[in-house]
């Protein structure tokens, strides 16, 4: 298995194999909302170079994975054949990267996401509210007036980690998990919040629920949000919420 390259400046991105079909290029190993910035500027970098051979790009918090066809890169003219396809692919990334490291391409989405917070929309909000020393209300505001990046997509299809929590609403996950959280809750965990797309178990503080589907394979786009949207929730009521919920799709 080959080994990692890496470029001379300090701050730039490395490479892992990942298998023989797939390789990690890596900007950091810690949650940073700016080395996440990174990952989602190289992603649309390279999804805009449309790389023959690349049939996936999946950004993650500090990295991103790029599925490759082995076949593709398992020669080229410098009669080098005693290179492997992850070398050759791996210096194009790097070089591409690289010398594209000051362009800006990458456009975002705004999406509203419509939230019925507490009661039994949000059963943890009166707890979320005391180890913050706020009211409910002021947790209410102070979470739906940020305006929050996904940072990445994972745990289930759809589920969006979002960057951009306010440092009051930092909180330790639940100490007993939950084995059932209904679909389209809205939860805290440690710096981040998210939304649940499906009915799962889950270890977040719940503190409302859209009646938007996060996630649904019928659709063109299964993944209602995408890494690097932007999102702010919006307060609703329950007649809002029901009504929502009749025509969401």
């Amino acid at each position: 298995m080959p080994g990692s390259q890496q470029y001379t400046d300090s701050n730039a991105p490395s490479l892992e194999a990942l298998g023989d079909s797939a390789l990690i290029v890596r900007f950091g190993d810690r949650l940073d909302a700016r080395i996440n910035a990174q990952v989602h500027r190289a992603a649309a970098l390279l999804a805009a170079a449309n790389l023959a051979g690349v049939r996936e790009i999946v950004p993650a918090y500090a990295s991103l994975t790029v599925h490759y066809d082995p076949a593709f890169f398992s020669h080229d003219d410098s009669a080098q054949i005693d290179v492997s396809p992850f070398a050759r692919i791996g210096e194009r990334l790097l070089v591409l990267l690289h010398d594209s490291r000051d362009e800006i391409l990458q456009t975002t989405r705004l999406i509203e996401i419509p939230v019925c917070y507490g009661a039994e929309f949000g059963p943890d909000l009166a707890d979320v509210a005391a180890h913050a020393g706020l009211s409910e209300a002021e947790v209410v505001a102070l979470h739906s007036t940020s305006t929050y990046r996904v940072a990445m997509l994972g745990f289930a299809p759809g589920f969006p980690y979002l960057f951009g929590l306010n440092e009051s609403l930092h909180l330790p996950r639940r100490a007993t998990p939950r084995t059932r959280v209904p679909a389209g809750s809205v939860a805290i965990g440690g710096q981040q919040t998210g939304i649940y797309p499906g009915e799962l178990p889950g270890g977040w503080h719940l503190i409302g629920r859209t009646p938007l589907h996060l996630f649904d394979a019928a659709r063109a786009s299964p993944a209602l949000l995408a890494p690097a949207d932007e999102v702010r929730f919006i307060a609703i009521d329950a007649d809002e919420f029901a009504h929502l919920q009749t025509s969401a799709t």
